[in-house]
């Protein structure tokens, strides 16, 4: 996302029938992001439905003070959309991740991540999934691609699947 001043970000956006508009910028560049990229200034929260969602984008979510910076503006979930590379490392690294900012600050935990071939990965560990407050997997997809994974959330500990 370009900035009016000139300033390129790595966000999430918000699309809705009146348009798009930038809700968040990456605040934890990784690697070559920084030759790039401006790092965003403070987590932001989106509120969809009357739910708070903490907003993450890939690395963001492997640093615990953005999970507990996120935490602090009073969210009902930790949403983060990342890429982790392939194999059984990567897979215990995204579950740690999020499993962590879900258990520490008891919010439930949300991740869309790729699968399959994405950037420069022929294969990545997929694994978007939905953690509950107790830190554990409430539905994960695989690393397989094509996969949709959804569960009701709030309250009591969701059913996987139910919409």
């Amino acid at each position: 996302m370009r900035a009016a001043d000139g300033r390129e970000y790595l966000a999430t956006l918000a699309v809705t029938g009146q348009g798009a508009r930038c809700v968040y910028g990456k605040m934890w560049l990784h690697g070559a992001e920084s030759d790039r990229f401006t790092p965003g200034e403070k987590p932001q929260v989106l509120v969809v439905d009357g739910r708070r969602l903490g907003l993450a984008v890939c690395y963001d979510a492997a640093v615990p003070q953005h999970a507990a910076d996120t935490a602090a503006l009073g969210i009902d979930a930790y949403v983060a959309s990342t890429l982790y590379g392939p194999g059984p490392e990567q897979a215990v690294r995204r579950d740690g991740h999020m499993s962590r900012a879900a258990l520490t600050h008891g919010v439930w935990a949300v991740l869309a991540t790729s699968a399959g071939p994405s950037g420069t990965h022929d294969r990545t560990s997929g694994g978007s999934g939905i953690w509950a407050p107790d830190g554990t997997a409430v539905v994960q997809a695989g690393p397989e691609a094509g996969a949709v994974v959804s569960a009701a959330v709030g309250g009591a500990r969701p059913v996987p699947g139910a919409s």
